[in-house]
């Protein structure tokens, strides 16, 4: 039985980073933040989001993201209703990508928001990324040329590194990159062996 490990951790923390390493390992991983990216353009979703949230979001029939950001990220039952139509989407996409993996020892599930979407609960480990405070908001603010201000309302908008934490079964401080892939490799090794003996 393929073994379903989590990998999360607050916006800025690196998380892209290590799963690019684990897919240069062969590890299959979802990201989950990608997936909810091309579904926000499926006409199901789609229509889900304009019933929701009206059609001025929308450019010739085109989804303005960062318009969609700006108001859920600003009010947490829009946020709500946003992750009541997406999570649903992408939990059914991942167990058709599931699907073409059942001969594989384990697969990786990165979400940024493993925990409040629930996803946590199919994970059979979990290991959560921290980074410096800075560190995440220059790193965000570089990658997505946000203000300071924008950062944090996204990082409030999460769980803490504390709540990831207490529901993790391994943790990488991803102060440095080079440091964090060790880390990775040493969980990797615990895993094979927890799955040799399962």
């Amino acid at each position: 039985m393929t073994k379903i490990i989590g990998l999360t951790g607050g916006i800025g923390s690196g998380k892209t980073t290590l799963a690019t390493y684990l897919k240069s390992l062969g590890i299959p991983v979802f990201i989950a933040d990608d997936e909810a990216k091309k579904l926000m353009q499926s006409p199901e979703v789609v229509a889900e989001i304009q019933t929701v949230f009206g059609t001025a979001i929308f450019e010739n029939g085109v989804l303005n993201r960062q318009q969609l950001a700006a108001i859920v990220f600003s009010n947490p039952e829009k946020l709500s209703q946003l992750n009541a139509i997406i999570h649903p989407a992408v939990k059914k996409q991942f167990g058709f990508w599931l699907d073409q993996y059942q001969s594989e020892p384990f697969v990786v599930y990165e979400a940024a928001i493993l925990f409040e979407s629930g996803s946590y609960k199919n994970c059979d480990s979990i290991i959560t990324i921290t980074a410096p405070l800075e560190d995440r908001i220059t790193r965000v603010m570089q990658r997505d040329n946000n203000t300071r201000e924008q950062v944090l309302h996204r990082i409030n908008a999460q769980w803490t590194d504390e709540q990831r934490i207490a529901k993790s079964d391994f943790v990488i401080d991803n102060t440095y990159t080079q440091n964090a892939k060790l880390q990775l490799d040493e969980i990797l090794k615990i895993l094979k062996i927890q799955q040799n003996e399962g």
